[in-house]
């Protein structure tokens, strides 16, 4: 057992587990002040106020109590652990190159036009070997738990043949065994066209249905399907296809949606039941209406619009009208290469005008919605993982996307072991 007491402020507390925060609630986040958290068996026991620990403790048998760790938070707070819902952290090399392209001008579909974007990080994936792939991916994910990420989604898509595709998704299956991340996995093969298939857009999607789909699910290696439908990468009709295709094998939708213009992808997206559409800076009423009422969850990814240099989301217009948002950091190496949750919490606030509880619920319960593991962690509830983090001392949770560049995690704890 792990006890962690003097905590300045729990947060993300829930005594009845929800699925997910939309509109008007969130901008309300239960937390409990002056508080303990009690884990066991990796899962959170119990918790409560400190004048109520004396009584907690004297209700635990003799034996099991002197086998109980203590931790004293030292008046920091504890959140739950970031549920991080999009990203692409397998990959190889980087390409910082095309960053210097940006800074001289050239936009997001110029450079993918000269062959570069994802077609460069695709060619760079083919040449790497799987176990080389593993030991860059590792790093990364090593990364993201030392800043406070306990539940990652990681998508392939930088493979674009078969048999690299297929490699990626080893890469991430390697990874969700070795490391103490919830890990999903999504299969994009539908990411960007090969330039062998240029101008026969439709046999490669015959590619990616006839052949991909079916040995990524013979070898289980996928959680979700994806695909990129937008202007200039696969079309609705496309997207229709990959999807029906997916069903048939038990993969549901994830959908990188409406980042370059107003595709169609969050209408197909909520059709097809998706678990996410994600990007949406293009989103206007009828794509507001199209997702109101559905099981589709909202994803935005400030990380990629502040790197690019384009147009944020309209956050506000979304959660007014009812809609729950969850926050990602789009962790790639070619418009987000960082996947630095509390940046984008700050992202959140400064740039999409949440207020700092919209930013929490969204990079925690809401993230954990947009990934299918709400029941597993997201909140601070009894019988869910420990997935938390403790900050140092700070005044409260305003403090978190306040201070951008302040690195405030002083103990990350998974699945309710200390990360050294």
């Amino acid at each position: 057992m792990l006890l962690i007491k003097n905590i300045k402020k729990l947060v993300q507390v829930e005594d009845s587990p929800r699925t997910n925060v939309a509109g008007a609630a969130m901008a309300v986040l239960p937390s409990l002040d002056n508080a303990w958290l009690l884990i066991s068996n990796g899962l959170i026991a119990d918790f409560g106020s400190m004048d109520s620990l004396s009584q907690a403790l004297a209700d635990i048998p003799f034996g099991e109590k002197k086998a109980i760790e203590e931790i004293d938070a030292g008046g920091g707070l504890v959140f739950p652990s970031f549920c991080d819902s999009h990203t692409h952290l397998v990959y190889a090399g980087s390409r910082e190159i095309e960053y210097i392209d940006k800074i001289r001008g050239l936009s997001y579909e110029e450079i993918a036009k000269r062959g570069g974007g994802i077609l460069n990080s695709a060619k760079l994936l083919q040449q790497t070997s799987e176990d080389d792939l593993y030991e860059q991916s590792l790093e990364r994910v090593n990364e993201i738990i030392k800043m406070g990420t306990g539940a990652v989604e990681i998508k392939s898509g930088y493979g674009l043949t078969t048999d690299d595709e297929i490699k990626m998704l080893r890469v991430i299956k390697r990874l969700k065994d070795s490391t103490p991340l919830v890990i999903r996995s999504s299969f994009l093969g539908a990411h960007a066209l090969p330039a062998e298939y240029k101008g026969n857009r439709e046999k490669y999607v015959d590619l990616v249905i006839n052949e991909m789909i079916p040995r990524v699910a013979g070898e289980g290696l996928a959680d979700y399907i994806d695909v990129f439908c937008d202007r200039g990468f696969f079309s609705v009709e496309d997207t229709d296809r990959i999807l029906e295709a997916g069903k048939r094998y038990n993969l549901r939708g994830k959908i990188h949606a409406n980042e370059l213009d107003y595709s169609g992808g969050i209408q197909a997206g909520v059709r097809h039941n998706a678990l996410s559409v994600d990007h949406l800076e293009f989103t206007g009423s009828d794509e507001i209406e199209a997702l109101l009422g559905s099981g589709t969850m909202p994803a935005l990814l400030p990380g990629a619009a502040f790197f690019l240099g384009m147009e944020y989301p309209p956050a506000r217009k979304m959660i007014e009208a009812g809609l729950p948002l969850a926050l990602a950091s789009d962790y790639n190496p070619g418009s987000s290469p960082s996947g630095n949750m509390k940046f984008i919490m700050s992202l959140g606030c400064i740039k999409l005008k949440m207020i700092p509880e919209e930013v929490v619920n969204a990079v925690t319960i809401n993230g954990a919605c947009a990934m299918g593991v709400e029941k597993e962690v997201g909140s601070i509830a009894r019988g869910k993982r420990a997935n938390i983090f403790i900050t140092k001392k700070i005044p409260g949770y305003e403090f978190m996307p306040y201070a951008y560049g302040s690195d405030l995690i002083d103990e990350v704890i998974l699945n309710g072991r200390i990360i050294e």
